[in-house]
């Protein structure tokens, strides 16, 4: 059966966090789980914190940063998984890291959900073969929000856990990127679109045409193929492709918050006029820039396995690390697991 949340009266949606995890463990996770656990407090949301990790390091840092007084439980693990492990040789051989022991603890039952900004592809493969796949999941995908010209994100999936990908995969990313959509942001009928190198039916490769003919015939609000152009454009709720394209996409997307600033700051620098002119409208640049800062949606949740599992960016700031356990929260609390099972097995 999928994870789902335990009764709020008996105990706390208990998330796991990979102290070790990123470039800046692990100050970077402690302060952004205490910024979360204030969160949860002023919010009255009944969830905890678990750190996992070297347990003298993370002392440490808990104490640097004045977070003892929130009594976070620390588990010790000797290992970490590092950016440059191999994820197989990594499962084989580290079975005492952070990584493996804190995904073990929420198989247990001992949490609701686990959190890492570590080595992307460690935290995929682990993930699924320690949690296992959702009943009806073929494999495991990763969703990514992107901002759009529209007043809500698209989700881009697979943003690149699975670079070859069969119809009936694109299906399955098409039925769970919808489900997700619908829990998370609360649209009710979420339109789907399959990305393509044209709009027409006849367009793409096998695998894209036979995709196409499955949604189309699915329950799913398909709104037939999309373009590139059109995903930031906010034309559907929901892209799908595999994860190479996908990928592609998400990493092109990433680089244009940076591009824009250095255009702005190459345009304010020709002239202490333009320079004014900058510095006049920074405060609205800002705001209007705000959908494109990766840390305000976190992390990216691995949709189809048998529990949850965030997977952040290895640079993941203080506040890209509190959404990411913002958001494990909330799939868990919005039951995301239990409605994909239903939705693939009905």
């Amino acid at each position: 059966m999928a994870t789902t949340m335990p009764n709020a009266a008996a105990q706390p949606t208990r998330i796991v966090l990979d102290a070790m995890g990123g470039d800046f463990a692990p100050h970077n996770e402690i302060l952004g789980a205490k910024d979360a656990m204030q969160h949860f407090r002023e919010n009255g949301i009944n969830a905890e914190v678990i750190l996992i990790g070297k347990e003298p390091e993370i002392r440490a840092a808990l104490a640097k940063h004045g977070a003892e007084h929130l009594n976070f439980t620390v588990l010790h693990a000797d290992e970490v998984v590092t950016m440059e492990d191999e994820p197989a040789v990594a499962f084989r051989k580290k079975r005492n890291s952070s990584l493996y022991l804190g995904l073990q603890h929420h198989k247990e039952g001992k949490a609701e959900a686990f959190v890492s900004a570590g080595n992307t592809g460690a935290v995929m493969s682990h993930s699924t073969l320690i949690l296992g796949r959702i009943d009806g999941v073929s494999r495991p995908t990763i969703g990514t929000f992107l901002p759009t010209t529209e007043a809500y994100p698209t989700l881009l999936v697979d943003a690149g856990a699975n670079v070859d990908c069969k119809p009936k995969h694109l299906y399955e990313f098409g039925v769970m990127g919808s489900i997700y959509v619908r829990r998370i942001l609360g649209v009710e009928n979420p339109r789907v679109g399959l990305l393509n190198v044209g709009e027409e039916e006849i367009k793409g490769n096998e695998a894209a045409l036979e995709a196409h003919t499955l949604l189309k015939e699915s329950s799913l609000n398909f709104a037939g193929n999309i373009e590139g152009r059109d995903i930031l454009m906010g034309a559907v709720h929901v892209v799908v492709c595999d994860g190479f394209v996908g990928n592609i996409v998400l990493k092109f997307a990433e680089s244009m918050l940076t591009f824009l600033k250095a255009k702005f700051t190459a345009f304010a620098d020709k002239s202490f006029g333009q320079k004014l002119m900058m510095g006049a409208a920074k405060p609205a640049l800002k705001g209007a820039l705000t959908g494109m800062n990766y840390e305000e949606y976190g992390g990216v949740p691995l949709l189809g396995v048998n529990g949850v599992s965030i997977i952040g960016h290895g640079k993941s700031t203080p506040l890209a690390l509190k959404n990411m356990i913002l958001r494990a929260e909330e799939v868990v609390r919005k039951e995301v697991n239990k409605s994909i099972e239903t939705a693939l097995n009905s």
